[in-house]
């Protein structure tokens, strides 16, 4: 693997593979996550290296015990790591606050990514800045692959020096940028240690709460002053000046290229504390500044704020020029620049013009189902059941693609184990009919309290729908509690989701997800009973059962249509959208031909299934 690449040699990696390089080399002995894009492959990279490099990796069933197990390492003397998207600090941050508090004997880290633009988060575009700010925390921020390793080491050492958890923030495009990386030495981890009792430190309950609180703003003031690596100074021309963090360090750098300009620039890496005496030596002699940062003006409020003392003449621009909300790209930032710097710079209409044009007519492409995906199996049979007018709680997982068409069964989405919540506040008002979704997963990382509060206060319960394809599909393929192996490789003992259901009450049905017939016959059932009722819908997600069969040697069974038995009804492409299942006509006007593509069918056959014609029959084997 390159990330195992031999010290002082130059490696191609990813910005979250630079993250777990950088952790090996600052010896982390413990890491544990639960899996989040944009964050992912740090603990997936991690986990594919572990046992080789002696670190103890685990995904934990949420991103606050992932936390309370890196505090605990860190606590007994071993370095320890935690990665998580920035929903996943929101879980964490209940144990958060009071670890900051306490801080730690050995380094810790906390790895947070934010997803400006919303690539892969539908919820909102979160700036976790704030969290290091109410937490008095360090929060350092790369803006490429190498720094991504360096800073982490940085993190690592920082934490250690000043006894302190540090956040190492990161945005979609740090995280994902791919680059050249020069690595260093994997340092042999350090695995055992031992908590010491020190209730002054670890007990914080009055007065010890408040001197806990005086010592992390003493530590935080320390930090500040001995931030200066975390800084960079580039010389320019002229009296307008450009501060800048993260990402937009290098649109900025692309952009000036372009626009053959060099106007000084304050990079900053520490984007909490703020290092104050280099921005105030950076504006002292500046008749304005443009201030380069995604999402929340927290840098640029701060000059602000400084500039009343430093240079209260100062002119500071950044959200006057620049949006609050999603990424900055170079179509954003040459614009705010030649205003800023008053240079006529290139108009980018024309090529957003031609770029239109390109794409004039071309149909949306949505995202879709996997072909032979479980859950599509489970949409279609409940449909069947309850049809449309029904309230459809959605929850997050690859799941959530049912809200488009033609599905339309997921009406909102909030966080994860959310569903079963807001479902129980409307059936407690409402007669409607409710039914909740809820991934394997996220059943262990969110739902479980969910569904014994419906035990304990819904005698008129929503209609819980796990859709257990056994693995946390959505962001990688990573292993939970029902899947049967660790983040290690190791196998366990499965922890199955219908016997935790029973144990709290709920009449329990588990159903095939490629079995059309048990969908239906359960969900039948469902419906009729009374109080908390919960189908666990299981079908292994199929991307997993044909690797499995290929790494085994063996085929399965692709479909076929019978063209002759063909009524062209459209069931298995309007209804059911497998998009192995194409219409095809060669002309307009023409009548429709309906055709499976071999090399899309990945033979769960459901389609056989429900066409009512019987014209859909095994075709040849792969």
């Amino acid at each position: 693997m390159t990330v195992l690449a031999k010290p002082n040699t130059k490696t191609v990696l990813l910005g979250n593979e630079a993250i777990a390089r950088g952790a090996l080399e600052a010896g982390v002995g413990v890491f544990a996550a639960y899996p989040g894009t944009p964050s992912s492959e740090v603990p997936i990279t991690m986990a594919q290296v572990a046992k080789k490099c002696g670190v103890y990796f685990e995904y934990s069933t949420n991103e606050k015990v992932a936390l309370e197990t890196a505090v605990g390492a860190a606590w007994s003397g071993v370095r320890a790591m935690t990665a998580m998207k920035h929903f996943g600090l929101n879980v964490a941050a209940d144990s958060m606050g009071p670890i900051a508090y306490t801080g730690v004997k050995a380094g810790l880290v906390v790895m947070v990514s934010d997803d400006p633009q919303g690539w892969s988060s539908a919820q909102s575009e979160q700036d976790t800045r704030y969290y290091a700010k109410m937490f008095r925390m360090p929060m350092i921020e790369p803006s490429n692959p190498q720094e991504c390793l360096e800073y982490t080491k940085a993190a690592f050492a920082l934490s250690e020096k000043y006894g302190v958890p540090v956040f190492l923030r990161t945005t979609t495009k740090v995280s994902h940028s791919i680059g050249t990386v020069k690595v260093g030495k994997i340092k042999k981890p350090v695995t055992r240690g031992e908590f010491k009792k020190d209730f002054d430190r670890y007990l914080l309950l009055r007065p010890n709460l408040q001197k806990r609180h005086r010592v992390a703003d003493e530590r935080l003031a320390k930090i500040e002053k001995n931030s200066k690596k975390f800084v960079k100074s580039i010389r320019g021309k002229g009296r307008v000046g450009i501060i800048v963090s993260g990402v937009s360090y290098d649109y900025v750098r692309e952009a000036l290229r372009g626009l053959g300009l060099s106007p000084p620039i304050l990079k900053i890496g520490m984007v909490h504390p703020l290092p104050t005496q280099a921005i105030k030596a950076f504006i002292k002699n500046k008749r304005s500044v443009l201030v380069l940062e995604e999402l929340e003006p927290i840098i640029e409020d701060f000059v602000n704020r400084v500039a009343k003392g430093a240079n209260h003449r100062l002119v500071v621009h950044g959200k006057d020029y620049l949006p609050r909300y999603g990424e900055y790209t170079a179509e954003l930032i040459i614009p705010a620049l030649g205003k800023a710097l008053k240079k006529k710079v290139p108009s980018f209409a024309a090529h957003k013009k031609n770029a239109d044009n390109a794409i004039k007519g071309l149909p949306p492409r949505k995202p879709v189902f996997c072909p032979g995906c479980p859950h599509r199996s489970t949409f279609y049979a409940v449909e069947k059941v309850f049809g449309k007018d029904v309230v459809f709680a959605g929850d997050v997982g690859c799941y959530v693609l049912g809200l488009f068409e033609p599905f339309r069964m997921q009406d909102f989405m909030v966080s994860m184990g959310a569903s079963l919540g807001i479902a129980h506040g409307m059936t407690r008002v409402s007669d409607r009919e409710v039914i909740a979704f809820v991934g394997d997963s996220t059943f262990f990382h969110a739902a479980m309290p969910g569904l014994a509060n419906l035990a304990f206060n819904d005698d008129k319960s929503p209609l819980v729908i796990v859709m257990d394809n056994s693995i946390t599909a959505m962001t990688g393929h990573q292993p939970n509690p029902s899947t049967g192996v660790t983040g290690m490789g190791d196998k366990v003992q499965k922890l199955p989701i219908e016997d935790i259901a029973f144990a709290m009450g709920a009449t329990v049905e588990v159903a095939n997800s490629f079995s059309q017939r048990d969908l239906l016959d359960k969900l039948g059932k469902l419906r009729k009973a009374k109080g908390l009722r919960v189908l666990v819908s299981r079908g292994e997600c199929r991307l997993i059962t044909k690797r499995k069969l290929r790494k085994q040697g063996l085929e399965f069974n692709t479909f076929q249509i019978d063209q002759e038995k063909c009524k062209k009804c459209g069931i298995c492409t309007d209804h059911f959208a497998c998009p192995a299942i194409v219409e095809i006509r060669k002309k307009k006007g023409d009548e429709p031909k309906y055709w499976i593509n071999p090399d899309n069918c990945w033979g769960c056959s459901v389609c056989m299934q429900i066409c009512p014609y019987d014209a859909i029959r095994p075709g040849v084997k792969k």
